[in-house]
């Protein structure tokens, strides 16, 4: 069965049993607590919490996921992959364990075909339900094992729902390894199926037993993950996951590049690699389409290191040109037609992979210099810290250190790096566990305060004003029951005027009066999906919870905050018609008259013609249309939506003209118009592939104007000539000063020259050449090297020694014949000025921070000379 068919009889299956299917969410996850999204039931979390009430409640999704955790396994394993497809049906306190179970056997027998004999199931240690239902549905007891917390207790690995699971397992047989069961052997027993039963909260943590559970959740949900690539492994009756029709195609094309056939599942590190370079491959692309791009840092590192292991697996294979632009473009072209974003994002996949793979070579290139010299330096040993320095640094693999160091006969000091490695990781979970804590202790007063509540009621779109209520003021310790004059809270309202940051957007401030009490609204933010959390200064009185309140936006900064963000759609819109689709946002700041817009490209842009195509496109004065929908209306409708933000089923659209639409929470203006004038301040690179551009809008704009506008005539006012005279003038100028100052040094060259035949003439003859030892007022230690140079080009075998006192410092110079080291003439006499000698040849340096002592110098110099001339 092809993997197109997997997917559709899973589809149809729970399409038919009332399940709403659900797209895919990016790989970029709304969720703060990931980097990415690594599980089906990441963008359903809301639901599972009780903080949204999903519109159904049952679902089925394939979900994009990407997980690192177990690289390692990956290419050693049969099964192991980094990107992969969850196939996943969903309950949101709707049906429980009995119908999950009793589905999962009916799919696996009867529309996959699965031999019921040879289908293992693992449940949690104390889960006695799971068992009996298991046994019920067809599976004897002896083929069902229970397992502890490590095994068949889910959670996401970071604080949020969790349960007891079951996991649905298929013997593939004596070749893949000893009987016994999942608990004894996870490459012959493989796990496809895990049914999560998600009842409960857990708390930070870390490892998978290190965590507490806090109690129960609003309702008992099923979460349920089915890998595709597994599945398909056994239905296509292949080895390996890279041997399936997903990575097939992409496995053919790394045999043809390295020239030789991929030898199977043989345990050869051949093998490995060959499975490391076609399956990294997915994932990068997969991970650069949905807005990843390479960093330092974050999930940018993580699409970085798989970029240099899939090179250096290539490298080993003996593949030396250009690798992942080829092999993303297999990906690609098998894949695209079920994702269409990586035919979409082609041309931004094959410049980030390019690009990286050419910084790679050079970083490989410095990396092995150092390595180099580790091993020069060496007699047994390379240290862990040079390791580690070439790993941190350098971004050098360890294993290709510990290679390098086998083949010169050392050995890598692999305790201290492993020491250095977790020393560094544990720094920096140590510098955020403070934060997660109070991150965590907070969401769960939000929830708290939404169950009693509700969400806020917005109501800012369409006025800056609202009477409300005040429902809750919290500091860093939780709820307050009053808050006097002078303290700092946060305030939670039952309506809201007050946008909260979200989109780039960033938040409203104003001021919010009560019968007792007046606060300034300093900032507003998302506590919750749909709860509004503003942060407040109490000005005067007291404020408490249950006061019927005043709310007011600052409305002048209000509408400067919209002029910036309809001017960041129209600027989005244009970069995309001047540069392609691939220019597309990847982060932006919005903020009252100025905008930050990051875009995927990778050159410089020239700003000038993307400031008049934003400005004549304003100027024409296109309407503002503001609309909602449905999620799929819209995609159909051509809306874009922007990776890593979070939309419901319902959204909402903005409309400029007819050169931009976008799925959009934030205000605008009215009419085009209103947003400019946009001026353009800056464009840079932040990133591989990735720039920025920084602008001003409406009145700042035309404050920036005003302001450049006097400074031009300011510098034509000291020209003494018009401003539109004085950038000719000014070149006219420079041109004329360039000419005296190449005039200038021409003639310091002569004096310099004249000096040094002056000098010569005055050598001390001795037995083996001429001696020049001079201490010289007033030169720079550049023209000092000069002039000795200089001299020694008149003495035919000679030495000049040469000293000067410059800021309150003393410095010497020798040039020499190429027969004498100049710099051990200095030694010794750069001890008498307290400082040191350096330079390696015929010509070295002194200096010291005792120039009294430059005429004793000199004279220790001369005689080290005479000596050697002698």
């Amino acid at each position: 069965m092809r993997s197109t068919d997997i997917r559709s009889t899973f589809l149809d299956f729970f399409q038919e049993r009332d399940h709403r299917v659900v797209p895919s969410s990016p790989l970029i996850p709304s969720d703060p607590t990931l980097l990415l999204t690594n599980a089906g039931m990441n963008q359903f979390k809301p639901y599972f919490l009780g903080e949204t009430a999903p519109d159904h409640s049952r679902a089925v999704s394939v979900q994009k996921c990407v997980r690192t955790s177990d690289i390692e396994n990956v290419g050693r394993t049969t099964r192991h992959s980094t990107f992969f497809e969850m196939l996943g049906n969903f309950s949101f306190g709707d049906y429980f364990k009995a119908e999950a179970i009793s589905w999962a056997w009916e799919l696996f027998t009867r529309h996959y075909d699965l031999d019921p004999e040879r289908i293992w199931v693992t449940v949690y240690l104390d889960d006695d339900e799971a068992e009996r239902l298991w046994r019920r549905a067809g599976v004897p007891s002896e083929r069902i094992q229970r397992l502890g917390m490590e095994d068949n207790y889910w959670s996401m690995g970071v604080p949020g729902p969790c349960g007891p699971s079951s996991e649905l397992h298929y013997d593939r047989g004596p070749a893949f390894g000893r009987e016994g069961g999942p608990a004894e052997n996870g490459e012959r027993y493989q796990e496809l199926w895990n049914l999560v039963f998600m009842q409960n909260l857990r708390g930070e943590g870390t490892g998978k037993t290190g965590y507490p559970v806090l109690g129960e959740l609003p309702a008992r949900n099923i979460d349920t993950g089915l890998g595709l690539d597994r599945l398909a492994t056994i239905l296509q009756g292949v080895d390996t996951v890279c041997e399936t029709d997903l990575l097939a195609p992409t496995l053919r094309l790394v045999q043809e590049m390295a020239g030789r056939e991929y030898p199977g599942r043989d345990g050869s590190e051949d093998s490995t690699s060959f499975r490391i370079v076609a399956e990294h491959s997915r994932s990068i692309a997969y991970l650069i389409a949905d807005g990843v791009l390479p960093a330092r840092d974050g999930r940018g590192y993580i699409l970085r290191r798989l970029m240099r292991r899939a090179i250096r697996h290539a490298r080993k294979l003996g593949i030396d040109d250009l690798t992942l632009p080829r092999l993303t473009s297999s990906v690609i072209g098998n894949l695209g037609e079920t994702w269409p974003e990586l035919t979409r994002q082609t041309t931004l996949i094959q410049q980030v992979v390019t690009a990286e793979e050419e910084n790679f070579e050079r970083t490989l290139r410095q990396g092995s210099q150092l390595l180099e010299s580790a091993i020069d330096g060496a007699t047994t040993t390379i240290p862990g810290r040079t390791a580690f320095v070439l790993h941190d640094t350098y971004g050098f693999p360890i294993d290709l250190t510990i290679d390098a160091a086998r083949s010169a006969g050392l050995t890598v000091d692999e305790n201290e790096f492993a020491n250095l490695l977790e020393g560094q990781r544990r720094q920096a979970q140590h510098a955020g566990r403070g934060h997660k804590n109070d991150t965590v202790a907070r969401q769960e007063t939000y929830r708290r305060i939404t169950a009693e509540h509700g969400t806020t009621d917005f109501v800012g779109y369409s006025s800056t004003t609202a009477e409300t209520t005040i429902l809750a003021l919290l500091d860093n310790t939780g709820p307050m029951p009053t808050a006097p004059e002078g303290t700092e809270i946060e305030v939670v309202l039952s309506r809201t005027p007050f946008y909260a940051e979200s989109g780039g957007q960033v938040g409203d401030t104003g001021t919010l009066r009560t019968s007792g009490a007046t606060l300034r609204i300093l900032d507003t933010h998302l506590g919750l999906d749909g709860l509004h959390v503003h942060t407040a200064r109490v000005l005067t009185g007291e404020a408490r919870p249950g006061d019927e309140a005043e709310a007011v936006v600052d409305a002048d900064r209000r509408a400067a905050t919209a002029r910036s963000h309809s001017a960041t759609h129209v600027l989005h819109a244009m970069l995309r018609r001047l540069l392609g689709d691939h220019a597309a946002q990847r982060g932006s700041r919005v903020e009252p008259g100025r905008l930050r817009f990051d875009f995927a490209h990778f050159s410089p842009v020239d700003p000038g013609p993307v400031q008049t195509l934003v400005n004549d496109y304003l100027l024409d004065d296109p309407d503002v249309r503001v609309w909602e929908t449905t999620r799929a209306n819209a995609e159909e409708a051509g809306a874009f939506a922007l990776f890593g933000e979070k939309y419901g089923d319902e959204v909402r659209i903005v409309d400029i003209g007819d050169a931009s639409r976008e799925l959009c929470g934030g205000t605008h203006v009215g009419h085009g118009s209103q947003a400019g004038p946009v001026h353009i301040v800056g464009e840079s690179s932040i990133g591989t592939g990735l720039r920025r551009i920084e602008a001003l809008t409406g009145a700042d704009a035309l404050h920036h104007y005003d302001h450049q506008q006097n400074l031009l005539h300011e510098l034509a006012k000291l020209l003494h000539t018009t401003p539109n005279e004085a950038p000719t003038r000014l070149q006219q100028r420079l041109e004329t000063l360039a000419a005296t100052q190449r005039h200038l040094e021409t003639l310091h060259q002569t004096e310099l020259e004249t000096h040094a035949k002056h000098l010569a003439s005055q050598a001390e003859p001795l037995p083996g050449g001429h001696l020049v030892a001079q201490l010289i007022p007033d030169q720079t230690p550049a023209d000092l090297r000069t002039i000795a140079t200089k001299t020694l080009t008149h003495l035919p075998n000679g030495i000049v020694i040469l000293g000067t006192e410059t800021n309150g410092k003393a410095a010497l110079v020798a040039a020499t014949n190429p027969n004498i080291q100049a710099r051990d003439l200095l030694t010794a006499a750069s001890r008498e000025v307290g400082g040191g000698a350096g330079g390696k040849g015929p010509v070295a340096n002194a200096g010291g921070r005792n120039p009294e002592n430059l005429p004793r110098a000199i004279h220790t110099a001369a005689t080290n000379a005479r000596e050697l001339l002698a």
